[in-house]
C-alpha cells in the first residue's frame, strides 16, 4: 500500500486500520447488539440482555486466549466495568435512562452486560497505547489529573442533588491539559494530536455509538423513543467521562507519561515496541 500511494493516504489508511483494531472489542459488542435486536423474540427462554453478557464474556476470553489482550489490560477493564455498573445502578435509579427489556442476570434493573460497553472503552484506550507506541507530554502533574478524574466522576452523581459543575470542569480539563500532546507511531513516522482535541473527536464516536444502543432499544433515555437521535450534548457528557476513563488507563500505563515536552526526533529515537501476538 505504501508503494502504490501517497504516502499521506498510506499513512491515513493505516491509522484508521489501527484505531478500528484497537476498538475491536467495541465494535464487535455494537455488532452484538444489532444482531440481538434484529432476531431476537421474546418467547425464548434466553432474554437478550443475559445472552450479551454471554457474548461479552466470550469475546473477552477470545481476546485474552488470542494474545489480542493481555492480563495487564484486563486489570483496567475490570476497574471501568466497577465504575460504569456503579454509575449505571445510579443514574437507572434516578431515572435518567432505562434498559426496557427483561432479563435474570441484573442488579437494581440493571443487566450486568452494560458494564462491558465501558469496559469496551478501556480496552480501546489500553490497545491503542500499546498499538501506536503513544506518549502524552508534558503531562501535569499526576495527582491533579487524578483530582480532576475524581472530580467529574462524582458530579455525574452529584449533579442531581447539588449544582451542576460541569462547566466548571470543562475548563479545568482545558487548563489542565492544554499543552498535553498525544506522540504516536504509524510505521517510521511520528505524529502528535492535542489531547482536548483528541478527547473531543472520541466524544463524537461514542456519541455514534451510543446511538446504536438506543437504536437497537437497549437502552434509552427518559422521555426517549428507539427512533430518536440521541441528544448532541451527551457528547459533553462523555467528553468528560474521557477523561476520567484515560486517568483511570494512566493507573496502569505510567510508562506512557511525560512530564517534561518531548519532540518529534526524541519519538522516532525511541524502540519501537515490540509487536504483540495480535
Amino acid at each position: 500500500m505504501r508503494a502504490r500511494l501517497p504516502v499521506a493516504v498510506s499513512e491515513f489508511i493505516m491509522f484508521t486500520l489501527k484505531q478500528g483494531w484497537a476498538a475491536i472489542f467495541g465494535i464487535l459488542l455494537l455488532g452484538g447488539l444489532i444482531v440481538t435486536d434484529r432476531i431476537w423474540q421474546e418467547d425464548w427462554p434466553l432474554a437478550r440482555y443475559d445472552a450479551l453478557l454471554a457474548y461479552a464474556l466470550l469475546l473477552q476470553a477470545v481476546l485474552l486466549a488470542t494474545g489480542m489482550e493481555s492480563w495487564r489490560e484486563v486489570r483496567v477493564i475490570l476497574l471501568f466495568h466497577l465504575t460504569g455498573t456503579a454509575m449505571e445502578i445510579f443514574k437507572v435509579q434516578a431515572g435518567s435512562w432505562a434498559y426496557p427489556g427483561g432479563g435474570l442476570i441484573k442488579l437494581w434493573d440493571v443487566p450486568l452486560f452494560s458494564g462491558f460497553m465501558y469496559a469496551s472503552v478501556g480496552s480501546y484506550m489500553a490497545r491503542v497505547i500499546r498499538l501506536f507506541g503513544m506518549r502524552f507530554a508534558p503531562y501535569p502533574p499526576f495527582w491533579a489529573t487524578v483530582l480532576l478524574a475524581a472530580a467529574i466522576y462524582a458530579n455525574f452523581f452529584a449533579h442531581h442533588f447539588l449544582p451542576d459543575i460541569r462547566l466548571g470542569l470543562f475548563a479545568a480539563t482545558l487548563l489542565l491539559f492544554a499543552r498535553t500532546r498525544i506522540w504516536f507511531r504509524i510505521g517510521e513516522r511520528v505524529y502528535w494530536m492535542p489531547l482536548p482535541a483528541a478527547a473531543f473527536l472520541s466524544s463524537f464516536f461514542l456519541w455514534l455509538a451510543e446511538n446504536v444502543g438506543t437504536g437497537t432499544r437497549t437502552w434509552l433515555y427518559k422521555g426517549q423513543s428507539s427512533h430518536d437521535w440521541v441528544s448532541l450534548a451527551k457528547m459533553g457528557s462523555w467528553y468528560l467521562l474521557l477523561y476520567v476513563s484515560f486517568v483511570t488507563v494512566t493507573l496502569v500505563f505510567r510508562e506512557a507519561l511525560s512530564p517534561s515536552p518531548v519532540s518529534a526526533r526524541q519519538m522516532a529515537s525511541r524502540r519501537q515496541p515490540a509487536p504483540a501476538a495480535e
